[in-house]
């Protein structure tokens, strides 16, 4: 099987905001495992998505959820008109192939799922597939990177010790103002000014957060609403489809960020 259809061939967007870069490169040249940690919408998924364009590395995304099993990892055996076949798995297909993983959000997986990459982080780089009774010894160009959002950590949802101190890290943050300006405006097409006042915005809900809100307004909801403006949607409207309603639930708190739309329209 080639990894063609999972190499990215066109360069996605990132704009740094510090070493990331020269740090991903100094550990994709180790095979170092690499954990990107940082709020929700805060530039990781594309981030890899930049650095493996940048190495030219097919890159293998899996969206790790609380029903996710090994075997949604590594492979299963599967009937078709030849009789029982075993498939691979996203990791195991990038074990084999040379091509970065990327468990996305992996707190959201299981526990007893997770300790299957333990033995791709240590100098054995090996994937056990028990049910095919094999170890898969991990292509030489084979990397692993897990995204973490600790602002999700609790007493259910978070990674082990033993598999956090597996990993180098790399921490992300929404960018300082300027710079989200210019990512929201590139990102969206639309004019610095927007811009501005959608950054404003979003900074405002952020400092909700732990007051009525998880979290506040990420940069990719920031970008969602600029499109709408772009689209022609008047700039109050926007904000309410593409932050208030989709972060909040809770009546007082929309009415609160409503007036800090308000706020910073006038």
């Amino acid at each position: 099987m080639t990894m063609d259809s999972f190499r990215i061939e066109t360069e996605p967007y990132y704009r740094p905001v510090g070493e990331e870069i020269a740090v991903f490169e100094a550990a994709y040249a180790a095979r170092m495992p690499m954990m990107l940690k940082g709020p929700t919408g805060c530039g990781k998924t594309r981030f890899i998505e930049h650095m493996a364009w940048r190495l030219g590395k097919p890159l293998v995304t899996v969206a790790c959820h609380e029903d996710m099993t090994a075997a949604d990892l590594v492979g299963r055996y599967l009937l078709d008109p030849t009789g029982t076949v075993w498939h691979d798995g996203p990791l195991t297909l990038a074990v084999r192939h040379g091509a970065i993983c990327y468990l996305d959000e992996i707190v959201e997986a299981r526990q007893d799922t997770t300790v299957v990459i333990h033995p791709l982080t240590d100098e054995r780089r090996l994937l056990p597939l028990e049910k095919r009774n094999e170890l898969v010894k991990a292509h030489p160009d084979f990397q692993l990177v897990i995204s973490y959002n600790p602002g999700y950590q609790s007493v259910v949802k978070d990674l082990k010790e033993s598999t956090k101190q597996r990993f180098a890290a790399i921490s992300f943050a929404y960018p300082e103002t300027a710079i989200e300006t210019e990512i929201v405006a590139r990102e969206a097409g639309v004019g610095a000014s927007v811009a501005e006042r959608l950054v404003e915005i979003g900074k405002r809900s952020r400092n909700l957060a732990g007051h009525g809100l998880d979290e506040g307004a990420s940069t990719r909801m920031l970008i969602h609403t600029a499109r709408l403006v772009a689209g022609g949607v008047p700039m109050e409207r926007a904000c309410r489809a593409g932050l208030i309603v989709p972060i909040t639930d809770d009546p007082d708190m929309r009415e609160a960020l409503g007036a800090a739309v308000a706020a910073c329209l006038q």
